[in-house]
């Protein structure tokens, strides 16, 4: 069963990563009022709910692995860094990278953050470390999470979408390593290698 993605706004959680912005020095872009991600929010998450059933469906299919709670809070930010878990995401200037970028951070969240999956998928995890060796943490993290979320662009949603994200992550050397593996491996090869090895 598919949980379903609540999104909240925590007043003191955006102050948060506010007052961290300015402590790194980013000056130059506005930051958006409360009210001003409040009203995103509800526009994100109009646009989320169209597609939000068949991602998760294809991605808890594809990898066997299960969704085990029955809603996940994504807190919605001015500007931050995403992450996973919590699972967190900043207002973007287009819809479609929101629900792009959250995507990914749900793949995270189903494969490490869903109780039960990261021991389950143990040997397929051993095994990339040790394959990809000589390559950076983050960079073997996101090679299955990309290979993943390849599949999912290009089910749903097309090249376009597929080129964007690839394009939104090359100013990361780690992330842009992963997705030349990706592009190298081919996505469907990485995707069946890490899946045979997930406990059934």
């Amino acid at each position: 069963m598919n949980p379903k993605i609540t999104f909240k706004y925590s007043r003191i959680y955006d102050e948060h990563w506010k007052e961290l912005g300015k402590f790194y020095g980013v000056k130059d872009v506005k930051y958006p009022s409360e009210s001003e991600i409040r009203s995103y929010i509800k526009k994100a998450e109009k646009e989320w709910r169209k597609s939000e059933g068949k991602i998760l469906t294809e991605l808890s299919r594809i990898t066997g692995l299960k969704w085990k709670e029955k809603t996940i809070s994504c807190y919605v930010v001015g500007r931050c860094i995403p992450i996973s878990d919590p699972l967190t995401l900043k207002v973007y200037d287009k819809r479609e990278r929101f629900i792009d970028v959250l995507t990914h951070e749900l793949i995270h969240q189903l494969m490490a953050s869903q109780e039960g999956n990261l021991k389950k998928a143990k040997k397929a995890w051993d095994h990339l470390y040790k394959e990809y060796k000589n390559e950076s943490f983050t960079t073997v993290v996101h090679v299955p999470v990309h290979a993943l979320h390849k599949h999912v662009l290009l089910k749903f949603f097309g090249e376009k979408r597929l080129k964007d994200e690839v394009e939104s992550l090359i100013m990361f050397p780690d992330y842009k390593r992963a997705w030349d593996i990706v592009e190298k491996e081919g996505y469907l090869n990485i995707i069946k290698k890490f899946t045979d090895k997930i406990k059934k």
